[in-house]
């Protein structure tokens, strides 16, 4: 049952995948996501006049400490040295875009750290502005390319 699905054994539990064989390599992903404002709070946070402070140090900072996090938050995740976290934040016409870049050297990939570094970039961006825009949205989180590791390097076309 498990041909293909490395997370299930062959009694088709979820189980963690050994990795103890696998080569220490430098191994990178990049991804993104996009909170969707309003134009009144594109506004506030090119001002820097949010009520409750900084919005986006404070996001860069959240993305950083969940990316450290991420095994402890996904049940089936390595726990992994990471070598390196960055975390841009652009405000743009229609919100704010969110990219990170996470760097290892170690025998797993980084991609499920770097996605949760922005969900919860995103998500702390939603929390300090929730009460001057109620529809905001976080979309588009994505891996936008990785490299290392057995199957090599990968980029979304």
């Amino acid at each position: 049952m498990s041909d293909g699905l490395t997370h299930l054994n062959n009694q088709g539990q979820a189980n963690m995948v050994d990795v103890s064989g696998r080569e220490v390599t430098v191994r990178t992903a990049h991804t993104s996501a996009h909170v969707n404002l309003s134009a009144h709070v594109v506004a506030l946070l090119r001002d820097g006049t949010t009520p409750k402070g900084d919005v986006l140090s404070t996001a860069r900072i959240a993305g950083i400490m969940a990316a450290k996090k991420t095994s402890e938050l996904i049940p089936l995740c390595h726990p992994i040295a990471i070598n390196k976290i960055s975390i841009d934040l652009q405000i743009t016409d229609s919100g704010v875009a969110i990219a990170a870049e996470v760097i290892t050297s170690d025998r797993t990939g980084v991609e499920m750290e770097a996605l949760t570094a922005v969900s919860v970039a995103g998500l702390t961006i939603i929390d300090m502005i929730k009460a001057l825009d109620p529809h905001a949205a976080i979309t588009d989180i994505r891996v936008d390319s990785k490299s290392g590791g057995k199957n090599g390097d990968w980029k979304r076309a």
